[in-house]
């Protein structure tokens, strides 16, 4: 339903191992709503989520992931 949150429709979220990206870009390339985007942390650079909210749960972002670095998760309960 519209203004639904992902844990109220029971989807689940990429979850992102920071230590394990290696900030490659694929995920970023493969979300069809671009809510996936790099960021820089010091000198790494590493895949972030944002409005996750907008977030369908499709998992293109964790097949894509060339490292397994993407498991897809139950949000926690808000």
């Amino acid at each position: 339903m519209p203004g639904d949150t992902p844990s109220q429709r029971g989807q689940r979220l990429p979850a992102i191992d920071l230590k394990r990206c290696t900030g490659c870009g694929w995920c970023v390339a493969a979300c069809p709503l671009d809510l996936l985007s790099l960021e820089r942390s010091g000198w790494k650079k590493h895949s972030s989520l944002h409005d996750a909210h907008l977030c369908t749960g499709c998992a293109y972002c964790a097949i894509r992931c060339p490292f397994g670095v993407i498991t897809m998760q139950e949000p926690p309960l808000e």
